[in-house]
């Protein structure tokens, strides 16, 4: 909990009433929270221009629990339902960080049965943004999709999910990560000068789609490989449409965490974890995950 926007210095473990549970919400018993780079960009007043943030802050928007308690007009979960989601509501405030978070139905889905809490808990967030992501561009069978940050949170999952779109995947990663990368299902390119040469020798035409999950000079190194550059998708660059790309801002869906978990359960993705950690430890989380050096999610153990 926070009392006031800070660094990870400023976490503290606390009391706290339980969330109350309105119509079409529910009350989840939080067994593994999510850890991302937005909750301590938020925490730091990054996102205040943008996002209605309350005080006491609870952080955390990644959750996997089970269901304790149903709202009025709830038919979709029940008492005992496990559960996992994206719960980004209209403030900021109790968030995934604690024993109990409530959240709307809209923001949630069965948790998949092949996957342990901590996978569950650090799918939501970054895999909503990678199908999204690929979506938006319209990522199909035959393509070959160019992802940028291939190893993180957010690419190790955008690799898995193009691949299984029936995609050719080239993936930017620094060289200790290439086994990763090729455990995965894409080709691995190291990141450095060169980067559009080395791309350029696995596909030569360039590349049919590229998804941005590192900003910098991805979007203008992607752009020179595209043929329509509609097809760049960018999470971290907000100009990117004045550049004719597209700019994805993840948004909460039931029904996309519903077709990412059945994607789980047939094997055809997994969630790549780096480190556990108890929710006491949540300030260490956010320095492992400011580091940038992390590989695959971090997810704090609540439950």
């Amino acid at each position: 909990m926070m009392s006031q926007y800070g660094s990870a210095d400023a976490l503290r473990l606390a009391e706290h009433p339980e969330p109350k549970v309105a119509p079409g919400e529910v009350l989840v018993r939080v067994m593994a929270a999510g850890v991302n780079p937005v909750d301590w960009k938020l925490a730091e007043g990054g996102l205040d221009p943008l996002m209605e943030v309350r005080f006491p802050l609870i952080p955390g928007w990644d959750v996997a629990g089970v269901v304790e308690r149903v709202g009025f007009d709830v038919e979709e979960f029940a008492v005992g339902d496990e559960v996992f989601g994206y719960i980004r509501k209209d403030q900021v405030q109790l968030g995934a960080y604690a024993e109990f978070v409530s959240a709307h139905v809209r923001m949630l889905a069965r948790k998949p049965a092949s996957l342990s809490w901590e996978q569950a808990a650090g799918l939501p967030l970054a895999g909503l943004t990678a199908y999204q992501a690929a979506r938006r561009v319209g990522v199909t069978a035959g393509d070959t999709v160019l992802v940028h940050a291939a190893a993180g949170g957010v690419g190790s999952l955008g690799v898995q999910i193009a691949a299984a779109l029936g995609a050719r995947v080239i993936g930017t990663a620094s060289e200790r990560n290439h086994s990763f990368l090729r455990e995965l299902g894409a080709e691995p390119v190291a990141y450095g000068p060169g980067l559009a040469d080395r791309v350029r020798e696995l596909a030569p035409e360039g590349v049919d789609a590229a998804l941005d999950f590192v900003g910098g000079e991805a979007v203008g190194l992607s752009l020179a490989l595209l043929d329509d550059p509609r097809r760049l998708a960018s999470i971290v660059d907000p100009e990117v449409p004045s550049k004719g790309g597209r700019y994805v801002w993840v948004r909460p869906d039931s029904a996309d965490l519903a077709f990412l978990a059945s994607m789980a359960d047939e094997g055809k993705l997994t969630v790549p974890v780096d480190r556990v950690l108890p929710l006491a430890e949540a300030a260490q989380a956010w320095r492992l995950s400011r580091s940038g050096h992390t590989r695959g999610k971090i997810v704090l153990r609540v439950g």
